[in-house]
């Protein structure tokens, strides 16, 4: 049987991978086996561009339990028979199409991915992306992935404790949603998506099947598209009260020890789950479509496959074991029905009725070919990063003018709004909510906890792809270390737009590298992660845009800290630097370059071993009980990470430091490895004496007041007001 171009294009295959699939299968393939080669083979299930690349990432670390992208999420050792779980992953694509079912559809496979393992879901964080929401279509997006992520997430009872937002021109259109989860198990309960041995039985547990989802791999999330498309059958709709009775009966399941395999069902619904768990075990399977529900009448074999209706999981179980296993599903009156079985013959194998509809072998189902690109940067690009600022005119507007617009910036101003509709404190174990640095989860019987942030910067990314993923990496673990917690693993969301263009190409490789460089750096490995590519209408573009998802451990959760000012009289010290004044390079892709100067220009850098420093020093300060806060100095720089420590505590700030002719650079630059620390005058000695011992350069800032903000004779406001700004702006914005 041969296929025409347009039968192959809506399965994202070329006429050169077809050939080479006729080619390795010595025959024709009929229309079923082609829908799951074009499935497996897609960039988003086969990594056909990115797969090469990953390697880079460390894979050996001794605290890793499995290897990193061997299994549905990664799995970190954390000590007295205690692991964490935990995977972002994206769902760019379904959301810019239904934003709702887009987002909620995308928790709902993140917290698949962790239960899947047999660990607990304990908390839940996300990164978004849209275009300005001044326009409509962007506000929309944004509504509707909020509710989708808050509604969803709410009702299975797993605490949204962080995330980030950020808004610019380039998703317009493409917007971007990742979401994060964290799971805790004992070393014991680990499970992996294996098949089992010969003769197990493939069970399948949730949903009835239905027609959502068909080609959501291979059409949706492995191309460029129209966001004018008619493309909405390709988005799954998702049901989270039963994805909650999923979670306890499947956890519950996996506590008797008679569960030999589990994969949920994600990208290619029941192709990629019983292919990967049959490549795994390095066996085959055989399943008969026939004795899968179906919410849907009239559905065929070829749908059936490949459908992705959410909250299913396939689980391989020995017969003996069936019953007892069954009895469980039976209780919490789940839908559980034999599929199928695990067979010695390492083929797919598909019948109906008991007819052969399809046999193909799993080693070249899972054998997709793989591409390089001869990377080349953009001119454009090479142009902006190489562009001097040294020459940049101070602004005509006034310290105060220049510093409320920025505290006002989309991307500056609280994001309260956004979180407050996620439920952050069910389950009872969050100890620092989110609109800080990282959140923090106690492990509940234990002393310790986890603390969680994502993070990302595209503008850095865009002017220089390996350090902005550097940097990304690095403002992640200094979030982290600001509680003090120890950063010990990351994972990434990798958001690019078409791999086939060699200046997007040059992006992604740039990028992978410079986040395997930093975790070695740190001894925090890559545990697990997705690929997000084609994020580009016919328009343009996204900016590149790679996610880190971080998580560090605190082994006394007692012994944490927080971002706001605490007490009035408290000192306030700068860490990573002995001077205000900066060179204007540190304007390189900052916010306050893109809204004053409407400019994206600049070499980004990072002093890695500065940035070592740094961190260690402030878990040290935290662990020795000196400071009263620590946050981290990042996006719209100086003057603004003090506003924040002000108006988080609802307390004020004077300053003891001079401006210079170039305010602008002192108060707005955003040099990395900074942090703005408070702490009782009676500890400074100590303070200064381990900076001095670490050699990290500091300088006092100012201190903590009762109610007056001031940065300079300029800039002087009660702390009401600014807090007023700063807490209302998206809420403005999006009533």
């Amino acid at each position: 049987m041969n296929f025409d171009e347009q039968t192959l294009r809506n399965l994202s295959l070329t006429q050169y991978e077809y050939d080479l699939l006729v080619e390795r299968l010595g025959r024709e393939p009929n229309y079923i086996e082609l829908g799951l080669f074009g499935s497996l083979w897609s960039e988003h299930c086969g990594y056909q561009h990115s797969k090469p690349l990953l390697k880079k990432f460390q894979s050996d670390h001794p605290k890793l339990l499995v290897s990193a992208g061997e299994e549905n999420a990664g799995v970190v050792d954390i000590g007295d028979g205690d692991a964490i779980v935990f995977k972002i992953e994206s769902h760019n694509h379904p959301s810019a199409i239904e934003p709702y079912e887009g987002a909620a559809t995308g928790v709902g496979g993140i917290v698949r991915d962790i239960f899947a393992m047999g660990a607990k879901p304990v908390a839940l964080l996300n990164s978004l992306r849209f275009g300005p929401i001044n326009v409509d279509r962007n506000k929309f997006l944004l509504d509707g992935v909020v509710s989708g992520i808050s509604n969803y997430g709410n009702c299975l009872g797993i605490p949204n404790i962080g995330g980030e937002i950020y808004f610019s021109d380039s998703y317009t259109g493409n917007p971007l949603v990742n979401a994060m989860c964290i799971g805790v198990l004992k070393r014991q309960d680990l499970i992996k998506s294996s098949s089992g041995p010969a003769g197990n039985l493939l069970l399948l547990v949730g949903s009835g099947t239905g027609k959502d989802g068909i080609h959501g791999a291979s059409g949706l999330a492995s191309n460029t598209f129209d966001s004018d498309q008619e493309l909405r059958p390709t988005v799954q709709v998702g049901n989270p009260f039963l994805e909650k009775i999923l979670i306890e009966s499947c956890l519950e399941v996996v506590a008797t020890g008679k569960v030999d395999g589990l994969q949920d069902l994600g990208a290619a619904g029941l192709t990629s789950a019983s292919v990967e768990c049959a490549a795994n075990g390095q066996m085959g399977f055989e399943i008969d479509v026939s004795l899968i529900p179906r919410r849907e009448s009239g559905m065929q074999a070829y749908e059936v496959m490949l459908s992705e209706t959410q909250e299913r999981m396939l689980f391989s179980v020995s017969p003996e074991n069936l019953d007892d296993i069954c009895g469980i599903f039976e209780k919490w009156e789940i839908n559980h029905d034999v599929i199928g079985k695990v067979t010695t013959r390492e083929f797919a194998t598909i019948l109906e009725n008991g007819k052969l509809i399809a046999d193909v072998p799993i080693n070249i189902l899972t054998d997709p070919p793989l591409y390089t690109v001869d990377a080349i940067e953009s001119f454009d690009i090479t142009k902006a990063r190489e562009t001097s600022l040294e020459n940049l005119p101070l602004p005509i507007e006034s310290q105060l003018e220049i510093f409320l617009k920025i505290l006002s910036s989309p991307n500056i101003a609280s994001r309260e709004y956004i979180y407050r509709q996620y439920d952050h404190q069910v389950q009872t174990n969050t100890v620092i909510s989110p609109g800080g640095d990282a959140s923090l989860i106690r492990i509940k019987g234990t002393t310790k906890a986890l603390a969680a942030s994502t993070d990302g910067n595209a503008r850095l990314t865009y002017l220089d792809p390996y350090v902005g993923a550097q940097i990304a990496v690095a403002e992640a673990f200094r979030n982290i270390s600001c509680t003090g917690a120890e950063p010990i693993a990351i994972t990434n969301c990798l958001n690019f737009g078409n791999p086939q263009k060699p200046e997007v190409y040059f992006q992604l490789e740039k990028a992978v590298s410079g986040i395997a460089d930093m975790s070695i750096e740190f001894n925090a490995p890559v545990i697990s992660g997705n690929v997000s590519l084609y994020n580009e209408t016919q328009v343009s573009s996204i900016f590149p845009t790679p996610v880190i998802g971080a998580v560090g451990l605190l082994q006394n959760v007692e012994n944490h800290c927080e971002s706001a000012f605490k007490n009035p009289d408290d000192l306030v010290f700068l860490l990573g630097v002995n001077q205000v004044d900066l060179s204007l390079k540190y304007f390189a892709g900052s916010e306050f370059l893109e809204l004053i100067h409407n400019k994206i220009e600049g070499a980004p850098e990072i002093n890695t071993n500065l940035e070592m420093i740094l961190q260690k020093t402030c878990r040290e300060l935290i662990s020795s009980d000196l400071l009263n806060s620590c946050h981290d100095c990042s996006d719209g720089g100086l003057a603004i990470a003090i506003a924040e420590s002000a108006i988080l505590g609802n307390k004020g700030f004077i300053a003891s430091f001079k401006l210079k002719e170039r305010w602008d650079s002192a108060l707005f630059a955003e040099k990395q490895s900074r942090v703005v620390i408070s702490f009782n005058p009676s500890r400074s000695n100590e303070i200064t004496e381990i900076c001095n011992r670490y050699g990290l350069p500091f300088l006092e800032l100012g201190k903590v007041t009762s109610d007056r903000f001031k940065l300079s004779e300029f800039i002087d406001l009660d702390i009401n007001e600014i807090s007023h700004i700063w807490k209302n702006t998206l809420l403005n914005e999006l009533d």
